[in-house]
Formats: C-alpha cells, sequence, structure tokens
C-alpha cells in the first residue's frame, strides 16, 4: 500500500508519493484551479493518481496557526479531507504542516531554482515535506485525524 502526500492550498494541490519501493518520498504534480471552492477536477485528478499508483491511505497537511490553534485554512483543509474521503473511501491522516511553504522554498532556492519558477513546483516539494515529516514521526502523538 502506497502513501500520498497532499499540500491544499487555496488554489493547488501539490502532491506527493512513497515511491514504487516504498523507500522515498517523491513529488508527483501540482493540481491548479482557477477558483479555491471549484474542487470537482481537483478530487478527479486525485482520485485518478490514486487508481494509477495504487495508493492505499492519504496524508494531508494541515495548516494550524504557530499557536497550534485552528484558523479558516484548517477548517478548510477539513473539509477538503473529508471530501476526499468521502469520494475515495480512503482514510486521510491530517498532519501539522506549519512552516512546510516556507522550508520548500528555502530548498528550491538553494537548488538554485529562480524565483519565478518556483510556484510551479512549490506545492509539490510541500507535499514532499509533509510526507516524509508524517513518515518520521509516525510513532509520535503529532498526528491529527478527522
Amino acid at each position: 500500500m502506497r502513501l500520498m502526500g497532499l499540500d491544499y492550498g487555496s488554489k493547488t494541490v501539490g502532491v506527493s508519493a512513497v515511491d514504487a519501493l516504498g523507500i522515498t518520498v517523491v513529488p508527483v504534480e501540482t493540481i491548479w484551479r482557477k477558483e479555491e471552492n471549484k474542487l470537482r477536477r481537483t478530487c478527479a485528478r486525485i482520485e485518478e493518481l490514486i487508481k494509477e499508483m495504487n495508493i492505499g491511505e492519504i496524508v494531508l497537511g494541515l495548516p494550524l496557526n504557530m499557536d497550534g490553534t485552528e484558523g479558516e485554512r484548517a477548517k478548510n483543509a477539513r473539509a477538503f479531507a473529508a471530501m476526499i474521503e468521502r469520494r475515495t473511501g480512503l482514510k486521510v491522516i491530517l498532519h501539522d504542516e506549519r512552516l512546510t511553504t516556507i522550508e520548500a522554498d528555502e530548498i528550491l532556492a538553494e537548488n538554485g531554482v529562480a524565483k519565478s519558477d518556483r510556484k510551479k513546483t512549490l506545492d509539490q516539494v510541500a507535499a514532499v515535506l509533509i510526507l516524509e515529516d508524517y513518515l518520521n514521526g509516525r510513532n509520535g502523538n503529532d498526528n491529527f485525524h478527522g
């Protein structure tokens, strides 16, 4: 069973997955949409990727505030998680994603990616970081569900 990582944003969803050998987390793609609440195509693409890659479980970044509280973005992520669970029948694990986008931007900058080109892969890299962090701390108590 492979794991998929998702970084849910207002106009994009970054997608990552554990490779076929179960060794490393790799970026998959960024799913773009024109309007925040237009999720039908986004969900359909996620469903296609789940089938193509034989995904058995999903880890979705939960954007908590720095003090650990939940704001509007976290509520939207929870609603998206519930929608994905309903549509796919797969368990969606919510995982604290504080600072992953900043870290992803730093990684891209360190690797010489021009600022103008970073948005193309920023969300994929953030999704990789979310999934890697989940896998590294899977036995910890900082994971959320539901």
